[in-house]
């Protein structure tokens, strides 16, 4: 059921990110997760990022993430609270008990790993290659002289400068840059360009919420980076709950449920 933005396999047991946070609203003012006991577990978020976390137009958390992290919850006898947190000092939030666990498209990198436990990888982004349904575009080697954009400071940018096939050199021009990946897709759908690089959490959010049936995600990508949830290093019990429940979820298809009603899917 999941194309390139896919379930990470569970083994035993982008986008754009703006940092900062907004004023709190009731439920979800910080809470102290050592006064209210051991059934109240605290997640630090950034509540800007869509789609994994970030304020509806009541007010309201939402996201993929927070879903998962709310089922998981159910699963494991907790009362989730979400906890928006300078994302800059998350590592810092975590290791000092303000919160139990960072759940936020947290990439997996070896910086991180020698910082913070993290749980078994549960979703992959790609930095994806996006095309109308009714383009030739079938490979990256496909894209060879063709019209390419991104957003322009973004790790797309990099990823395809990078890329190992050497296909950037093989474009008809520069990469075509825009402030946002909205922008991006609103010319592949004008056919402005031919194709347009994205990571595909964003992507395939962007996607589900224009409610067009017109786009198709390559096979090929420009890297792939696996999302985690973060724990304080010597919590090794919660990391073990959560993993477990999230191999669960994957087997019922309370994941998949959850993944369609954020994400589009071919």
């Amino acid at each position: 059921m999941l194309n390139k933005l896919k379930k990470a396999a569970l083994v035993g047991s982008g986008l754009l990110v703006l940092a900062g946070c907004s004023s709190e609203s009731a439920d979800d003012a910080s809470v102290n997760s050592e006064a209210v006991g051991a059934e109240t577990l605290v997640v630090g978020l950034d509540d800007t990022f869509a789609p994994m976390g970030f304020r509806d137009e009541n007010n309201e958390i939402v996201g993929f993430d927070v879903d998962l992290a709310k089922a998981v919850g159910e699963r494991i006898g907790a009362e989730i609270v979400f906890q928006p947190i300078d994302w800059a000092m998350k590592e810092t939030e975590l290791d000092s008990g303000n919160i139990d666990m960072i759940w936020n498209g947290y990439a997996i990198t070896p910086e991180r790993a020698e910082k913070v436990l993290l749980s078994e990888p549960y979703i992959v982004d790609a930095q994806s290659i996006i095309v109308l349904k009714d383009s030739a575009i079938e490979t990256k080697a496909d894209l060879e002289g063709k019209l390419v954009s991104t957003q322009q400071s973004s790790s797309s940018v990099d990823k395809i400068m990078e890329d190992e096939s050497g296909i950037f050199g093989k474009l008809g021009g520069d990469l075509v840059l825009y402030p946002s990946n909205n922008n991006a897709f609103s010319d592949l759908e004008s056919g402005r360009v031919d194709a347009i690089v994205v990571g595909e959490v964003y992507g395939r959010y962007y996607m589900k919420q224009s409610g067009k049936d017109i786009y198709r995600v390559l096979e090929d990508n420009f890297g792939e980076d696996e999302m985690a949830v973060a724990f304080k290093k010597n919590n090794t019990e919660l990391q073990e709950r959560v993993d477990v429940a999230l191999a669960d979820m994957k087997e019922d298809g309370t994941f998949d449920e959850i993944y369609d009603k954020w994400f589009y899917s071919e």
